[in-house]
């Protein structure tokens, strides 16, 4: 179909073509951008812990400050919940990933060093804890016995541990392309020597950096003194049963102490991303509400333009066009307005995205996403058109030969 005859006519009506596709730029523009970031967000909820997730439950406990030797009480607590039915294996740590606060440490790579090499998260535990996290060592080994310090030893000034075991990123941070096994560096004043590599451990609090949020360490530190968690590895069809379990030992052991809470980690992963999923949620509101309102808007200017065109519609039809090329003739007329609208809105979609990443420190738009926005509105105003023209297409040849 020739084009210039329409092109001519949308001159004839530069306002409303502009209005609407103004409106379709805007809906391009927030759609693009919308799209990505429900994307990323959910991209990041589905980050790799590197645990075994589905088998873990985090215990936190208080009330064990008064007691008696705090620190052995805990390894009592864990011998008893070692031994409870459906306990695989069982830890205390200082910390677990997607939980809101974090130990972490500045690492050197010597001792006079003004600058560290990199922020890691430092978790704390004993020769049990790589089983019982379900971490997958690449290279080298666990800790052995006579490794581990205590975490009151620490308070109490003794030198901190000698080796540690760190995740992969972290050894290519340090180390770079170089074999980390044998090397040491400087979590604290104490020189520690790398003994073993897992391959992913991720830190508690997750960054929009990848690199950042895979910097971890295990530092052979038993957890006492009434600090760290309790975490126990189970079936997943066991876990509900170890839960109740869990607790009711506690109480029978120390009818004292409270039980702050008893989850998996599976939850705790749930609720750390639950903002997430309600932006997402909010977003997707969002693209649905203004996709209507540009259909909406398209089948108005339609068919405004189909009552104002009724005899105009009728001549063409007397002089022999048929329905289809009538149906034509609006579908390409509303091609060219949503094209134009595009073109305007992938414009308006990276300018967004600058200002996105300037105040929230989000990644640029990627390409593919406009693509796939014009093809979106490309297709809803191909759908949005269709019943205005359809109803042009039937317009009779007799209403040529009617006065307005």
């Amino acid at each position: 179909m020739d084009i210039l005859p329409i092109l001519a006519a949308l001159k004839r009506q530069k306002t409303a073509a502009a209005l609407i596709a103004i409106e379709i730029a805007l809906c391009c523009a927030i759609v693009c951008n919308a799209l990505f970031l429900i994307a990323h967000r959910m991209e990041a909820s589905r980050i790799d812990s590197g645990i075994a997730e589905n088998e873990l439950i985090r215990v936190a406990t208080a009330g064990l400050g008064n007691a008696e030797n705090p620190g052995l009480r805990m390894q009592e607590d864990l011998r008893a919940l070692e031994a409870l039915p459906g306990v695989r294996q069982a830890a205390l740590v200082n910390q677990v990933p997607f939980f809101r606060s974090s130990w972490n440490t500045s690492v050197r790579m010597a001792r006079d060093d003004q600058q560290s090499v990199a922020d890691v998260g430092a978790y704390y535990g004993d020769e049990r804890l790589l089983d019982t996290l379900g971490l997958r060592l690449v290279a080298g080994r666990n800790f052995t016995h006579d490794e581990i310090v205590t975490f009151e030893g620490l308070f109490a000034g003794e030198e901190g541990p000698r080796v540690a075991i760190i995740t992969k990123t972290l050894a290519r941070t340090l180390f770079g392309d170089a074999d980390a096994l044998g090397k040491e560096f400087y979590p604290s004043e104490t020189p520690a020597r790398v003994v073993g590599v897992v391959e992913r451990l991720i830190r508690p609090n997750i960054s929009e950096d990848p690199d950042f949020t895979g910097l971890s360490m295990i530092l052979p530190i038993r957890m006492g003194g009434g600090y760290g968690f309790y975490l126990l590895r189970a079936a997943p069809q066991d876990r509900a049963a170890v839960i109740e379990a869990a607790r009711a030992k506690l109480r029978e052991i120390s009818p004292n102490r409270i039980v702050l809470s008893a989850t998996t980690i599976e939850e705790l992963r749930s609720s750390y991303f639950e903002e997430d999923r309600v932006m997402a949620g909010l977003l997707v509101a969002v693209v649905v509400a203004l996709l209507i309102v540009t259909a909406l808007g398209i089948v108005g200017l339609a068919s405004f333009w189909v009552q104002r065109r009724r005899r105009q519609i009728g001549i063409r039809r007397a002089l022999g066009a048929t329905r289809r090329q009538i149906l034509y003739y609006f579908q390409t007329e509303n091609f060219l307005i949503v094209t134009a609208g595009i073109v305007l809105g992938m414009l308006a979609a990276y300018a967004i995205s600058g200002w996105l990443m300037q105040q929230y420190e989000l990644p640029r738009l990627p390409w593919l996403y406009l693509p796939v926005g014009a093809l979106t509105l490309w297709l809803l105003g191909q759908i949005a058109v269709l019943a205005p023209a359809l109803r042009a297409a039937s317009v009779p040849p007799a209403t040529a030969t009617r006065t307005v």
